[in-house]
């Protein structure tokens, strides 16, 4: 089956005024959407990875088709990417759940401590990236905040991302220019902490397995 482009859980106009409509509809619609049918114009050629998800590919990408691996990560790690955003998202946000509280407090002593390694990480990505908050497969306890370049996935390096802030120019330019952090400030109002703590949970099943 053909990827596709996820529907969203809330209006385009909703996470106002951490994104704006035009900015969502945008970002959503259009380059979302190109990532999606690049990467099925790549797989085209290619059945045997078909059946695949986007984030089986990405977890084998070392070992896929070396004609079709850059274009697997990039456009497959742009959808698999933006389909994360999407969905750790919410209108007015979402506050993290006594355990996963917990985690958060394990981990980077506080959500404010979380908060500054995201902070730290963007500052390091120069040009467009991403900052994740990972889960590795080796220690799925320890939560770890990554920042990768352009399109790149944890998922390739043996980790599953939990939450992802995407720091591309076209996710905040519309509104905050070139203020990078007033994008970050306003985006972890909307954050949705509940599906991030539901990532969590699905990566613990698969590792249980």
């Amino acid at each position: 089956m053909p990827h596709v482009l996820p529907t969203l859980s809330y209006a385009i106009d909703s996470l106002q005024p951490a994104i704006d409509a035009e900015t969502l509809a945008l970002h959503y619609g259009k380059h979302h959407q190109t990532y999606v049918d690049k990467l099925n114009a790549t797989l085209a050629d290619h059945p045997q990875y078909q059946s695949l998800s986007v984030e089986a590919l990405l977890r084998t990408l070392s070992q896929l088709d070396l004609r079709i691996r850059d274009d697997i990560r990039n456009q497959g790690g742009g959808h698999a990417n933006h389909s994360l955003l999407w969905r750790t998202m919410t209108p007015h946000g979402c506050p993290p759940g006594p355990v996963f509280s917990s985690m958060i407090a394990k981990s980077f002593g506080s959500l404010d401590g979380l908060k500054q390694e995201f902070r730290t990480a963007a500052a390091h990505v120069f040009g467009s990236g991403w900052v994740f908050l990972t889960s590795s497969d080796n220690a799925p306890n320890a939560l770890r905040v990554v920042a990768l370049a352009n399109q790149d996935s944890p998922l390739s390096a043996g980790a599953t991302p939990l939450l992802a802030l995407d720091l591309w120019e076209h996710a905040y330019y519309l509104k905050f220019r070139t203020d990078r952090p007033g994008w970050m400030d306003a985006w972890w109002n909307i954050v949705n902490w509940q599906a991030v703590a539901l990532n969590f949970d699905d990566a613990q099943a698969v590792t249980q397995k």
